[in-house]
């Protein structure tokens, strides 16, 4: 390997934070959300790490599910997002994949499709978020169509909260009531929560939990958590100082001017910029660690590259390791320098940067 902007995957941080998950509700289960290409940790990579011991798997479509039944995943997929068209229902039988449901007319789709091997559905209600899901007064009448169908074996009723990670909130135990009211005739398992469901809000830990971003060890909330400071950083993203240079005050770096030195300045070049998935936005002042020491990104992000203030770690040199978020360094703390969320800093690592597993 030549260039040395490496992501740095830990499967057993991924194995301590869905066990993490799972202890909230011992006798609970818990499908591993590993859509997007497990968060960019590498789906088939993370599904074969960790498969022996999880319940089940969760996608958002077809494609991805696909990806794991190829590399011989077993496990239960659920497609989070379901079917897109009525032609995917075949593939959806022969492969074993449960599928959800957001609509009556999807409903529709599967009695009006020929295949042998009954699926196993996930009834979605929308219980306040307003993005995907049955409306909860239609609800009663889509589970009992379901429960009709042939095709259909087990059904699992199930909703997604919008603002779980603001636990000070009350939109998440209106959503709970809303979803309660009108599941309460109905004899079927249920899954709620999400990450933040899992970890702050125990009326929503159901028969099935559903965590996704707390599995790469990054907490959901703004703010300390007492279950979410337990998680362990998956994801090391890394790389190296490849030229330093001594800058008198006045003096700018980068495109556009954008920070000045104040004092003199040495600086040092890092190979990892935009193309590799850093963010382009992030700010002047946002943290990374060099050798193992607190510095900070100084001017403008690029394209290949970004500029760090080495000044009072005068023996960083060229080859210095520079962590840009991971064991030392939380993803969420650098999210917040450049207005995102962790989310996207892990989605958006691009395939030039090295993955190494271990």
């Amino acid at each position: 390997m030549a260039r040395p902007a490496t992501a740095t995957i830990n499967f057993d941080a991924i194995l301590h934070n869905y066990r993490l998950a799972k202890s909230v509700t011992p006798d609970q289960r818990a499908l591993a959300i590993i859509k997007a290409n497990a968060y960019g940790h590498g789906a088939v990579e993370v599904a074969n790490a960790i498969a022996d011991e999880v319940d089940g798997f969760g996608v958002a479509c077809i494609e991805e599910a696909t990806e794991l039944r190829e590399a011989g995943i077993t496990k239960p997929i659920l497609l989070l997002e379901g079917f897109f068209s009525a032609d995917e229902l075949k593939y959806i039988s022969e492969q074993s994949l449960w599928c959800a449901i957001h609509s009556l007319e999807q409903i529709d789709a599967i009695a009006n499709a020929d295949f042998t091997k009954p699926i196993n559905i996930w009834l979605k209600m929308d219980s306040g978020m307003h993005r995907l899901g049955v409306q909860p007064a239609d609800f009663q009448q889509a589970f009992d169509k379901l429960k009709a169908l042939p095709q259909v074996a087990d059904i699992v009723l199930m909703s997604h909260l919008s603002s779980a990670d603001e636990p000070e909130l009350s939109v998440t135990a209106e959503q709970i009531r809303v979803f309660d009211t009108a599941t309460k005739a109905l004899d079927a398992e249920i899954s709620l929560a999400n990450s933040a469901g899992t970890l702050a809000h125990t009326d929503a830990r159901r028969d099935w939990l559903r965590p996704g971003i707390m599995l790469y060890g990054a907490t959901p909330f703004a703010q300390s958590q007492a279950l979410a400071d337990q998680l362990k950083p998956a994801m090391t993203l890394s790389s190296e100082v490849i030229a330093v240079r001594d800058l008198t005050p006045g003096e700018a770096v980068g495109y556009s001017c954008t920070w000045r030195c104040e004092r003199p300045t040495r600086v040092g070049t890092v190979a990892m910029g935009y193309a590799d998935g850093y963010p382009r936005h992030a700010k002047n002042g946002t943290p990374v660690i060099v050798d193992g020491q607190p510095s900070k990104i100084i001017g403008r992000v690029s394209m290949d590259m970004l500029t760090v203030d080495l000044t009072d770690i005068p023996d960083a040199n060229v080859g210095s390791y520079v962590e840009l978020w991971g064991e030392n360094l939380a993803a969420s703390e650098v999210a917040t320098y450049c207005d995102t969320i962790p989310y996207t800093l892990f989605t958006g690592i691009t395939r030039r940067v090295h993955k190494k597993y271990i």
